[in-house]
């Protein structure tokens, strides 16, 4: 009897499939260099955002203007509010030095809003030292604009009635509204008291007591 014998298996011939068409793959190679800066991107990141947020709650007391201040007007304790702000280097005023703040001037002009620096105050007022008078008016409507308000600037007009006789004239050129007082229901008459040169108060002063007075405002002049 014979025995079949089953034929090799060609070991080259297996090597004949797809898989024998596969290329090798090399070895990856490994960047420490990419890695590294990886690493320090993230902790950059990371590091900038607890600065911020370190900044953000490092908040310091400053002092801001609630009403206008004209320039040469002493600072007044309704003008003033405490608010907390962050820390950006400028140089504001504390909250804790409000007392100096309200024994000084204003060197300009200073709107609502307004946070105060130091160049903002002065120790003396130009407009209330010698050379100065503060004159009240008592306005009718139709004397004074609408909205003329504390540090403003206004000329004083001397306005002749029916009766006299003369020309309207300009008494004061760029007074500064000193205090205004309650208006009337329309809003443009009140009381007002503004600086200015002594030499012309006694003449303001008389034809304010005739009601022979009429303020025009100098928005320009703030």
């Amino acid at each position: 009897m014979r025995t079949s014998e089953k034929p090799a298996v060609n070991a080259a011939a297996g090597l004949s499939g797809p898989a024998s068409r596969k290329l090798p793959v090399p070895p990856r190679e490994r960047k420490p260099a990419l890695a590294a800066l990886a690493v320090l991107l993230i902790l950059g990141g990371a590091l900038a955002t607890t600065l911020l947020v370190l900044q953000s709650g490092n908040r310091i007391s400053a002092i801001r203007v609630t009403q206008q201040i004209g320039a040469g007007q002493r600072f007044s304790a309704p003008a003033i509010e405490e608010v907390k702000i962050a820390d950006t280097g400028i140089a504001f005023v504390s909250w804790s030095q409000r007392q100096q703040v309200l024994d000084s001037f204003a060197a300009v002009t200073i709107l609502p809003g307004t946070l105060l620096t130091n160049q903002m105050g002065v120790r003396a007022s130009s407009e209330l030292g010698e050379g100065k008078a503060t004159v009240g008016l008592s306005l009718k409507p139709g004397q004074m604009p609408a909205g003329v308000q504390q540090g403003d600037r206004v000329q004083v007009i001397f306005v002749p009635s029916r009766s006299s006789q003369g020309e309207s004239r300009v008494l004061a050129a760029s007074a500064l509204v000193f205090a205004v007082g309650d208006k009337s229901r329309t809003g443009n008459s009140g009381q007002i008291t503004v600086v200015v040169d002594a030499p012309a108060a006694p003449e303001i002063v008389a034809s304010a007591s005739s009601g022979e007075i009429a303020v025009a405002e100098l928005p320009g002049a703030r």
